[in-house]
């Protein structure tokens, strides 16, 4: 295969170089800083200062009283006695951590719609790495361009761009108020180049999926991701994601997957993963492990076995999770991926064809029986003509409407054209906990970008997309005390952006991109419900991004200055 040579562009801005050998050495040392207050940097006084707060720097290491001086995007001094800044807040009593990644998220193109990120700034949110799941934004060829541009059109968005690359450069321009990276979808790299059929990839086909990902690299992407339950990304074999990911080799970025199956076969859908790694050479990232279905329960600890073994064997493997225990999907996945093929007509079709009908209830039925029942089903997402629908438990709607829970399923599928969306109610609290505190572990929303007001306020999404990180923190560090609070903060912040290859970034010390955030320990939770997602967390009062102050005494300051960030 014709290969281009591999040359780091950094065409975003996102990556800083130091230059005093001062500060070249706090970067490889990930040290905290104490000096005297000259060290404010090129200015005498600091553009800011967060003075007094307890400050866990991101790498696990126990906290210091320290006071952060940050001066245009950086930070200029971390001491206990900065000079008076241009602007001051009051941290005492509160942690003061790198702002949090979202290793898995789903915000994408919500931040061009609501450019204040509402519900994930109010996290302490301040990168997104999108995306996921294999369905990267773009690349698109003419037609899907056509389609996503008249699409976009009617929620208020012109997009001017064909692929994930594009898009973090229209962030860059946009200035939400969160940072963006964003991974290449096999899912995407399949439907520009084969379509939505379910077969192999010929040579010349994964030849020029391999160019496309290969340029979207070079271009600062931050790895490959897979969704293999989902169409069309579920239709490539081991041996093409191999190919694929086999692309990332000497960049130290990860293939990132949403894996084949995550119940009753998950063991061996671990085992493709690391394979993939293993034989492709380059770092693996297990999306959202889980173990679906009260009968797979005892596979966690398994999952966990084969991870952590591979791991001591040398394998650069680590895994995400969102603090609880319900998932999100579409409708559609309660049916087998290969009758999906041929995208959303093909399938309506399939579900009432004589020859295909019975086997796609006995799916549903079986998967369902898998979470436990119908109520383990609820609707999260529909058009404004079923909206009766939305986040309501299948088995009671079912109930009041005298229908049959898979007939009423068939119905809400082809009123919508198959775009339902679904909260599945099927993972247990303890493996949670369990998944959660792994060292190999880190935290994710695997959630989208909301508002309670506007046009992201619609539907019942997944209560993660507004509280994973405060939930994270307070249930599952203070209250359960699953893991220690400087241990959380690196999953969250440092872990992440190693793995991504980010610098200066998931770290508090001088030279660092000033990406803050200060929460209270003692009183910082989600709120955000199953029944009533659209709900701030709490405890959560200032947030800081590229230096510029985003959320103060728990207010949007209005202030946006997010950018594209990628690699190097």
């Amino acid at each position: 295969m014709k290969r281009r040579t591999f040359v780091r562009h950094a065409t975003v801005t996102g990556v800083g170089v130091a230059t005093a050998p001062r500060l070249l050495e706090q970067r490889l040392t990930g040290q905290m800083v104490d000096e005297a207050p000259a060290l404010v940097g090129l200015r005498d006084r600091a553009d800011l200062v967060l003075r007094g707060g307890m400050v866990y720097d991101g790498t696990g290491a126990p906290p210091q009283r320290l006071d952060v001086a940050i001066t245009g995007d950086r930070i200029t001094a971390m001491s206990s006695n900065v000079p008076a800044g241009g602007e001051e807040v009051d941290v005492t009593g509160l942690a003061v951590a790198p702002g949090f990644i979202d290793i898995h998220s789903h915000a994408d193109m919500n931040l061009l719609v609501n450019r204040n990120a509402e519900s994930r700034i109010r996290q302490g949110v301040t990168l997104e790495i999108v995306g996921q799941d294999g369905g990267s934004i773009g690349p698109w060829s003419d037609a899907q361009f056509e389609s996503n541009r008249d699409s976009w059109r009617r929620r208020g968005v012109e997009i001017d761009f064909r692929d994930p690359a594009g898009f973090v450069e229209r962030i860059t321009r946009e200035e939400p108020a969160v940072n963006v990276a964003s991974m290449v979808g096999n899912g995407a790299l399949r439907g520009v180049v084969i379509g939505n059929e379910d077969r192999p990839a010929t040579s010349a086909e994964l030849e020029r999926m391999q160019d496309i990902l290969q340029d979207l690299i070079e271009r600062g992407c931050v790895g490959l991701s897979s969704g293999l339950e989902y169409t069309p990304s579920g239709f490539a074999d081991a041996a093409e994601l191999r190919a694929l990911a086999s692309v990332l080799v000497g960049t130290g970025l990860p293939y990132a997957s949403h894996m084949r199956n995550e119940d009753d076969r998950l063991l061996g859908a671990v085992e493709e993963a690391l394979h993939i790694g293993r034989v492709a050479g380059v770092p693996v990232q297990i999306s959202h492990l889980k173990a679906q279905g009260q009968r797979n329960y005892w596979k966690a600890d398994a999952a966990l076995d084969l991870i952590q073994r591979a791991s001591d064997d040398g394998v650069d493997v680590h895994f995400d999770r969102y603090p609880y225990t319900a998932y999100a999907t579409g409708l559609s996945n309660l049916f087998p991926s290969s009758y999906r093929a041929g995208g959303s007509r093909a399938f309506l079709a399939r579900l009432r064809a004589e020859e295909t009908a019975a086997i796609l209830e006995t799916a549903a039925r079986d998967k369902v029986a898998l979470l436990g029942d119908w109520n383990s089903v609820q609707i999260s997402s529909t058009n404004e003509e079923t909206s009766w629908a939305r986040g309501r438990l299948l088995g009671n709607l079912a109930r009041e409407r005298g229908i049959d829970p898979y007939l009423l399923t068939l119905e809400l599928l082809e009123a919508n054209g198959g775009g339902v969306g679904m909260i599945g109610h099927g993972m247990g609290e303890q493996n949670t906990s369990r998944i959660l505190a792994h060292p190999l572990g880190m935290l994710c929303s695997d959630g989208g970008a909301y508002a309670p007001y506007g046009p992201l306020s619609t539907g019942s999404p997944h209560p993660r997309g507004y509280g994973s990180f405060a939930r994270f923190l307070g249930h599952y560090v203070r209250d359960t005390q699953a893991l220690t609070l400087e241990s959380a903060i690196h999953k969250v912040t440092w872990m992440p952006a190693q793995k991504l290859r980010i610098e200066d970034r998931g770290v508090l010390r001088m030279g660092a991109f000033a990406d803050v955030v200060a929460f209270d320990p003692d009183t910082v939770a989600d709120r955000a419900s199953f029944d009533d997602p659209h709900q701030y967390p709490i405890g959560i009062p200032h947030v800081v991004v590229n230096g510029a102050l985003t959320l103060r005494d728990g207010e949007h300051t209005g202030t946006l200055a997010g950018r594209g960030v990628v690699s190097g």
